[in-house]
């Protein structure tokens, strides 16, 4: 590499994207255009930047594997930021063998990174975890050994555990003031912030208050009975009785639990389950039947007793019952999740990582949109959508993994 590629490879390895087109803009010789894409990608210009570096892979020779590697991990990481989900995992896998093969294991580690946390917005933190424990960050430069503890965090922070999600961001701002690079500190800073905004609402006894991550996991741990409206579970510790797909079982057991220890009346249940505004003698006769389908879902954990207004939640064995509720109770919350990360996602994306069908959200955007909650821009398959994150309030319990032991 001449003089001038070498510079603007270390400018953007600081982060001065601007620096580095300084030095290679006006050139068309391969390095010089993926330089170029990569500038602009760090610019945010995710389309230039794709085309930029598919030029570059097309002019390096076929002896030169390595470069052509390199540019598809870069677009691959363009992908990831743009939030194309869909880009080709066997693409981006065969490039990393190709890294690993030529000794780039720096940049081969950075392939592993990218799908990792592709795996981890899909929700997928088994195979995120086991990808992770094959890499050690030890010997790698500072960027990726801040790369390798937002993972980690990422991880810790959707499977509630705060103490080592802490521990991870704490190693991954040495890292980013190691490596000076503004946009790495603001990305790291960006993630301790969820641990200090409230990430869901405990309702009891009439009242509600805020909770954050940590308080949250300390409220699993409990001894508390836990209507978990994050989730549609109910859980005791270990036990969890998942009403995912029993919406009408799940509005009985929340109205029972915000309730809790009082009773519940029968023309209330009936309002709350069933959206009706008089109880008649049909909807008492569905009341009971879905009472007693409430009961056998939860005979592990309490019992749902009949009083003369209604009926009652009894636990077997915890101390107390109450509700865990989203932060903001809001039409197509899941959705919003997902855009309140600052970046702009496709229909297919959203629906890769809900694990929807695309038409389904495409509908829940069109809603959010009619009230001003969304915004897209470009057309057809260029269509993007995104929001302002949600002021104020940590959205990790809404998007896609397992609680903890369920």
């Amino acid at each position: 590499m001449d003089s001038l590629i070498t510079a603007a490879a270390r400018a953007l390895a600081m982060g001065d994207p601007l620096g580095a087109l300084n030095r290679v803009a006006l050139r068309e010789d391969a390095p010089a255009l993926a330089l170029r894409g990569i500038a602009m990608a760090q610019l945010g210009d995710f389309v230039r930047a794709k085309a930029l570096l598919r030029s570059a892979a097309r002019a390096f020779g076929p002896k030169e594997a390595i470069a052509r590697a390199r540019c598809v991990v870069a677009e691959a990481e363009i992908a990831l930021a743009s939030r194309d989900l869909g880009f080709p995992a066997k693409a981006l896998d065969a490039a990393r063998a190709t890294l690993e093969a030529h000794g780039d294991f720096v940049n081969a580690a950075h392939a592993r990174y990218l799908e990792i946390r592709r795996l981890l917005l899909l929700g997928r933190l088994d195979d995120a975890e086991r990808r992770l424990a094959d890499l050690d960050p030890a010997p790698f430069p500072p960027t990726s050994r801040a790369a390798h503890e937002l993972v980690v965090a990422g991880i810790a922070m959707r499977r509630l555990r705060t103490k080592p999600a802490r521990a991870a961001l704490a190693r991954a701002e040495a890292a980013a003031r190691q490596a000076r690079i503004p946009a790495l500190t603001a990305e790291v800073e960006s993630a301790a912030l969820l641990l200090g905004t409230p990430a869901a609402r405990l309702v009891a006894r009439g009242e509600e208050r805020p909770l954050l991550l940590d308080e949250v996991e300390a409220l699993l741990a409990s001894k508390s009975l836990v209507v978990d409206a994050c989730r549609y579970v109910v859980r005791e510790r270990d036990m969890t009785v998942s009403l995912a797909t029993r919406p009408v079982l799940f509005a009985l057991a929340r109205a029972l639990a915000e309730a809790w220890p009082d009773d519940v009346s029968r023309e209330t249940l009936v309002a709350r389950a069933f959206r009706g505004k008089h109880a008649d003698e049909s909807h008492r006769a569905r009341l009971r039947v879905e009472i007693g389908r409430l009961r056998s879902m939860l005979r592990t954990l309490a019992d749902v007793s009949a009083t003369k207004q209604g009926f009652a939640l009894v636990p077997h064995h915890a101390r107390d019952i109450v509700v865990l509720a989203r932060p903001v109770e809001e039409e197509h919350a899941e959705v919003l999740a997902f855009l309140a990360d600052g970046e702009s996602w496709s229909s297919s994306a959203l629906a890769l990582a809900l694990g929807a069908s695309q038409r389904t959200v495409q509908r829940a955007l069109d809603g959010l949109a009619a009230r001003d909650k969304v915004q897209s821009f470009g057309r057809g398959r260029a269509r993007r959508w995104m929001t302002p994150p949600l002021p104020g309030f940590a959205t990790t319990l809404l998007l896609t993994a397992p609680l903890p032991n369920g």
